[in-house]
């Protein structure tokens, strides 16, 4: 997987769904791991050629693990010329000690979001980036559609009225494995996530279940994205 592919991925998704205007200040939400990573560096390339101008800032939440180390991606911050945040915060030990959540995720992910956001508008950021690939849109229809009876999944760009914040997903073209190639051969700095639910969740299963499905009918990840495409989801004509 070519850098000069990872663009065209990146400009196709922004282009058919009018991701990025001119003087836009995005956001992109650093986890660590190969999806953040891959935005990150694919966006700091586009800002070099595509015709309206825009600015990136990288932000990651510390949810508080003590094993976090967000040295080397600091450092690739710092080699890009990238302005990088990183919001501390006791998440963990609310989650996992105070409240002792037997289903973490949920609530993790709500105030995540929320420290998130905060830091976003507070470095003056209109638009947040989320490193969801193709998969993950397919992975997210397929969870909706089973665990909540209906056809579902995230948009492209979703517009946030209570924060005055707009969410795009510019990786929504990209395959995963097309990812894990790409970081490969950059050699990004991925940082392996600390969070003990790792692994574990519904989304694990689904994802599984999706490789399953797609190894014995070929090409069905594929006929799934199209018919979410050509679905009349909201925020998806």
């Amino acid at each position: 997987m070519t850098l000069q592919r990872v663009f065209s991925y990146i400009r196709r998704a922004a282009d058919d769904y009018h991701m990025i205007q001119a003087g836009d200040n995005i956001a992109v939400g650093i986890s660590g791991g190969k999806d953040s990573l891959t935005l990150l560096y694919g966006l700091h390339g586009l800002m070099r050629f595509y015709p309206e101008s825009f600015k990136i800032h990288a932000v990651t939440v510390d949810l508080g693990f003590d094993n976090l180390n967000l040295e080397k991606i600091k450092e690739l911050c710092d080699n890009l010329n990238i302005p990088y945040t990183v919001v501390k915060t006791d998440i963990a030990n609310i989650i996992f000690h105070e409240r002792k959540e037997s289903n973490p995720c949920s609530l993790c992910a709500k105030m995540r979001k929320g420290a998130l956001n905060e830091a976003i508008k507070a470095a003056g950021c209109n638009k947040v980036a989320y490193a969801h690939h193709k998969d993950d849109v397919v992975e997210t229809m397929l969870m909706s559609l089973i665990y909540e009876g209906r056809f579902h999944t995230f948009s492209p760009v979703t517009y946030l009225d209570r924060m005055d914040l707009t969410v795009i997903r510019p990786l929504m073209y990209m395959n995963e494995a097309d990812v894990i190639g790409f970081v490969n051969k950059m050699n990004l700095p991925v940082v392996k996530s600390p969070c003990p639910a790792d692994g574990h969740t519904k989304r694990e299963y689904i994802k599984n279940l999706l490789q399953r499905l797609n190894q014995e009918n070929p090409g069905v990840k594929e006929r799934m994205f199209t018919a979410i495409c050509n679905g009349r989801l909201e925020g998806w004509s």
